[in-house]
């Protein structure tokens, strides 16, 4: 298990994310990409621990969402079964796991202030964190993938699901954008990923 793990997290950060693993009793599993989360954590009917996460991320996003899950792990444990998903319970619970991985032996200098300041507040997904979201890109690799915010007004894009949208205005903190199909409206985060196509 130790060896699959390290082609998938930060070299520093192997041994203290297997001493959490082990300690925990998770189940691991590494899966194919899903489109819509990155991992999860599920309680087994037989009382065991298992958690799986998108074999595509790249290994600062990896460590992240796997330290996120087992988070969820921990904290339901210390405080049961009925506190919210992403509540303060575990919040607290991810920044303490999180803590000892929030150095410069684990993320490189430009990150790691992102990080750093991503976890003064966790939020449910890495990704709502637009400057945590577009500074882990980077170690992605390339693709002809745009983000929302990059895209000039009117600009027509296509989802994964391949719905189609056109651009519109910024709201607050996201843009309103209509599917050309349905006349709908819907809001995107401006670190959505897309296709453009005009």
């Amino acid at each position: 298990m130790k060896e699959i793990l390290a082609k998938y997290i930060p070299e520093r950060a192997l041994e203290l994310a297997f001493d959490l693993i082990q300690k925990c009793n998770v189940h691991l599993k590494i899966v194919n990409e899903r489109v819509t989360r990155h991992g999860d954590y599920r309680k087994m009917p037989d009382g065991s621990h298992q958690i799986t996460v998108n074999a595509s991320l790249n290994k600062y996003r990896f460590l992240i969402t796997l330290i996120h899950e087992i988070a969820h792990l921990v904290a339901f444990e210390k405080y049961g079964r009925y506190i919210k998903p992403h509540g303060i319970e575990w919040k607290k619970t991810f920044q303490q796991l999180m803590l000892p991985f929030i150095n410069p032996e684990v993320f490189p200098s430009k990150v790691l202030p992102v990080v750093a300041n991503h976890f003064k507040n966790p939020r449910a997904s890495s990704d709502t964190d637009e400057k945590l979201s577009i500074a882990l890109k980077q170690f992605d690799p390339a693709n002809d993938k745009n983000y929302i915010f990059e895209l000039p007004l009117g600009s027509v894009f296509r989802l994964y699901n391949g719905k189609i949208f056109k651009k519109g205005s910024k709201r607050v903190k996201r843009y309103e954008c209509v599917e050309l199909n349905t006349g709908k409206i819907y809001l995107f985060n401006p670190n959505a990923e897309v296709e453009l196509l005009n």
